[in-house]
């Protein structure tokens, strides 16, 4: 997409008749003067990164300036749907053969389990296709609670259920679980007194518990346990990257040139060939990143850009009345959350979510409507 942006550059302004480029580059000129005059960066890297954050913007604003002005895009939600469980479907057979690794990780879990597969089809790891389709999922099981569903629902959830198992993405699994609990906290007599919903709440909970009783009794040493086991005993590897090594590397770089305003744009991988890879004691070509959202945030703008992104974050949800639709709602709520354990900077998939949550669209599930 980054590499479309020109493209869509002028398509947009043909669109929307607006320039849009002119204020973000307002917004990045302050840390742009202080990193080049008074912090200090390779303006080689800086350069390329900034070009490439300036590709990423234009590239989200066409996301928002197609769906502002796409008729159907329950249509396009329903083609990924239906393609997504196509492959996962033909992903299955390969979980079996040595020609796992286009579609699988095999990843070490630990314990008695050892190696485990997870899906992550064609992406780069299982946790960013869980996160990609974590927006058609929602989308779907709204409309499956408020029997706006045209795919039956003995189709539809297994269609939706299936891939998250298959990714075994912990992170996104609990994420999209609490923004889910939260807003049935929020609106829970309008949300429970819907039969589906109070049905889907005991077949779950029944379900659930019916399933933990099985596991415990009869396979004690799963890979569920065991990897809930790391992550609470802090021996996951995946979770400490993301989370607590994360901030502590961000914290390591920025006290080597500004807490307040970072080290600069691009600036994560020259500084990191020598404290993450000596941190992590890995002298081979793993790329050196902070695998964050805030916690890159914090590095690369310091602790002025934490405060802009958090600010921006809570303005626009107010602005533009999430808390008005279920949907933008739980996507709100979903990513706010997965920012502290994931993501990157210049990830368009998080900015899709983010778009997602604060354009006035998808306006089926506005809770007014739902009410009447």
């Amino acid at each position: 997409m980054a590499l479309l942006a020109p493209l869509f550059y002028v398509w947009i302004l043909l669109v929307r008749k607006k320039e849009v480029l002119l204020p973000f580059l307002a917004i990045l000129l302050p840390f742009i003067v202080i990193h080049i005059t008074y912090v200090g960066v390779d303006i080689k890297s800086y350069s390329i990164s900034f070009v490439n954050f300036v590709l990423v913007y234009i590239s989200c604003q066409a996301v928002y300036t197609f769906l502002i002005t796409c008729k159907e895009p329950e249509k396009i939600f329903r083609y990924i749907l239906i393609l997504n469980f196509v492959f996962c479907l033909i992903a299955i057979p390969f979980y079996f053969t040595p020609y796992f690794q286009p579609l699988w990780v095999d990843q070490d879990i630990g314990g008695n389990v050892g190696h485990f597969r997870r899906l992550k089809l064609l992406t780069y790891e299982p946790s960013y296709y869980a996160f990609l389709f974590t927006p058609v999922f929602y989308f779907f099981l709204l409309q499956y609670c408020f029997q706006q569903n045209k795919i039956p629902g003995k189709w539809l959830l297994p269609m939706l259920f299936i891939p998250f198992i298959l990714s075994f993405s912990i992170g996104v699994i609990v994420a999209v679980f609490v923004a889910g609990v939260i807003v049935w906290i929020i609106y829970f007599s309008s949300l429970t007194k819907k039969k589906r919903i109070l049905n889907g709440l005991v077949y779950t909970g029944a379900g659930f518990i019916s399933g933990m009783v099985i596991l415990i009794l009869f396979f004690r040493h799963n890979p569920i346990f065991q990897r809930i086991k790391n992550i609470l005993s802090g021996d996951d590897s995946s979770g400490n990257g993301r989370i607590r090594d994360a901030f502590i590397l961000a914290d390591k770089l920025i006290h080597q040139k500004s807490e307040f305003w970072g080290v600069g744009i691009g600036q994560i991988k020259i500084m990191g060939e020598t404290t993450i890879r000596n941190y992590y004691m890995y002298y081979t070509d793993n790329v050196v990143a902070i695998p964050n959202a805030v916690a890159e945030t914090m590095t690369i703008f310091g602790w002025v850009g934490v405060f802009f992104r958090f600010a921006l974050e809570i303005f626009l949800f107010f602005f533009t009345r999430v808390w008005t639709n279920y949907y933008r709602l739980l996507l709100f709520l979903f990513v706010f959350i997965y920012q502290f354990t994931g993501s990157f900077i210049t990830n368009i998939a998080e900015y899709l979510v983010w778009i997602f949550a604060f354009t006035r669209a998808f306006h089926q599930f506005d809770i007014k409507r739902e009410k009447v």
